[in-house]
């Protein structure tokens, strides 16, 4: 029997490499300038700075191999602290707020043509729904 797999992500990241600006929304001190991986929810954003998870984050950014720019309010979601194996080193991961139509449309058909991230760490195994497979079996 196997083990289910957690899927927790909504929508595909996609390794696009993309200019950036993020700041901090209080005391508007720069996060970074790179992102690593971007979707139509959310970017990971390479950074030297130390960040709390929850932090408000005004950023914009290039949509790729394009010369438009997307502006957009988010919340640091994660952060990574370049230590585990894989790592990119360290980098904030930022949930957006909800973008405006034009600009997810945007976003959406820009990121169309990159392929998905490679994940930097292995996939939990989601037990409540094995055990619930198990049960029905």
């Amino acid at each position: 029997m196997e083990m289910l797999l957690a899927s927790e992500r909504r929508v595909t990241r996609r390794a696009a490499i993309v200019e950036c600006h993020a700041v901090r929304e209080r005391g508007f001190r720069l996060l970074g300038t790179r992102a690593i991986d971007l979707s139509v929810d959310g970017m990971l954003v390479l950074t030297s700075a130390r960040a709390l998870t929850g932090e408000p984050v005004i950023v914009s950014f290039r949509l790729p191999d394009t010369d438009v720019w997307i502006d957009a309010t988010a919340t640091i979601a994660r952060t990574l602290h370049g230590r585990r194996e894989g790592d990119p080193g360290r980098a904030v991961g930022l949930r957006f707020d909800p973008l405006d139509g034009a600009s997810s449309r945007r976003l959406r058909t820009a990121l169309e043509r990159f392929p998905p991230t490679y994940p930097y760490r292995a996939q939990r195994v989601d037990y409540a729904a094995t055990a619930a497979m198990i049960a029905l079996s």
